[in-house]
């Protein structure tokens, strides 16, 4: 674990102090489990798996998994933006697919999503999902806050 020079970095400060936190995600429906859509804590914004649920927490497995895959990055993105975060914060995604089959299709709506942004990325084919929905993804960011301040080096150790 890295030192945090509190006195010399005050956004380092803030961001120790904040703890963790979980912001309401108000274009999501409330998770159906005893999770949050969204944790921060130290600066890192951690998104849960989200599915192809849309607006009222419906899950959309009717839809073909391109539009699937739009939903489900669409509802990550949101949670990104209730924490203050974009797709160019994000440092590592990870996506489960039903089916290794539908690799293409989602890479295509994934790289439509993100643009630029480049993030480190998993895909993990499973045998089936949720609701028998075909794709679900969560995701790692750094907040632009966090992103700004510079950590002290670790003490030596003699």
């Amino acid at each position: 674990m890295t030192n945090v020079n509190r006195d010399a970095n005050p956004i380092a400060a803030t961001l120790a102090a904040q703890g963790v936190a979980y912001p309401d995600v108000p274009t999501l429906a409330a998770p159906r489990g005893h999770y949050s859509h969204v944790a921060t804590g130290l600066g890192l914004v951690f998104v849960s798996g989200q599915l192809p649920l849309d607006a009222r927490g419906e899950p959309r497995a009717d839809l073909p998994l391109a539009e699937q895959a739009a939903l489900a990055l669409r509802n990550v993105e949101a949670a990104l933006a209730a924490a203050g975060c974009g797709w160019k914060d994000v440092i590592k995604v990870t996506v489960y697919l039903a089916g290794v089959e539908h690799w293409p299709a989602f890479d295509a709506a994934y790289r439509r999503m993100l643009g630029d942004a480049r993030p480190a990325r998993t895909v993990v084919p499973v045998p089936a999902l949720h609701y028998g929905v075909l794709a679900e993804v969560e995701a790692v960011a750094l907040h632009p806050a966090a992103a700004q301040a510079p950590l002290s080096p670790p003490p030596v150790l003699r």
